[in-house]
């Protein structure tokens, strides 16, 4: 920011080059899939009782839904191939998650001398972009970051080619409570995501995804005897916008 005096009147300019998008309006040759007020273009699961929400501005998410089916929540409308734009934040990581896990370039996860897994605790939380009614972006706080693909990358029915393509090239999540971008690019069974900016997943292939469906908002965790008994997905989306192709 730098200030600018003029006719007596100080003016406040942002730095050069800097244009801010108006919150949840969509940019030219996008649509919104959400308004910032309600969620008039998402189906709310039957029984949620109020867990997802909208609070100022922003799809909210407590981890908490009453849902007795999926907790997930899905865009009224299906697509086919898409350009996926969305920003998300974690809250809060308040649950420490025992099994976590290196994850190698090549999918597998790194070992010890006696080649075991190497496994350690870390606060997390768990999330995701669901796309064409099943495979998820995922969201989380591992170190391999956001954006890997977890069906693609533990299923050893696939080469291991497709495996690796599954796992993000770099680690592009901002701090806990941060906001971050995600675009997402699906053509037939191809994905690009980009996170932040950074190109994270690369082409990578997803075999068993279907031609068409929902974009949904993952559910992960359960809050049982007062404590989280899995990472929970304490989670907060907004301007979310799609190019169909």
């Amino acid at each position: 920011m730098r200030l600018v005096v003029a006719s007596g009147v100080v003016l406040l300019l942002a730095s050069a080059g800097a244009s801010a998008q108006p919150l949840n309006q969509a940019p030219k040759g996008f649509v919104s899939l959400f308004n910032g007020k309600d969620l008039a273009d998402w189906k709310i699961p039957e029984g949620d009782n109020g867990h997802w929400k909208v609070i100022d501005g922003a799809i909210d998410y407590d981890a908490r839904s009453e849902a007795k089916g999926s907790k997930d929540l899905w865009t009224r409308k299906e697509f086919k191939d898409f350009v996926l734009k969305i920003d998300w934040r974690i809250k809060e990581v308040p649950y420490w998650y025992p099994n976590t896990y290196i994850i190698m370039p090549d999918g597998s996860y790194k070992t010890d001398e006696k080649g075991e897994p190497i496994k350690f605790s870390m606060p997390d939380s768990d999330s995701g972009i669901l796309l064409r009614g099943g495979p998820q972006i995922n969201i989380w706080n591992w170190p391999a970051g956001s954006g890997e693909i977890w069906s693609v990358r533990l299923n050893k029915d696939v080469a291991p080619e497709v495996r690796a393509a599954a796992v993000p090239k770099v680690h592009a999540d901002r701090n806990i409570g941060e906001w971050n971008t995600f675009e997402i690019t699906l053509k037939g069974k191809r994905v690009n995501v980009l996170l932040n900016g950074k190109l994270v997943i690369e082409n990578a292939l997803i075999p068993e995804i279907a031609e068409k469906g929902p974009i949904g908002l993952q559910h992960h965790g359960s809050f049982k005897d007062g404590k989280w008994t899995g990472p929970p997905s304490l989670m907060q989306f907004r301007n979310i916008f799609i190019r169909e192709l």
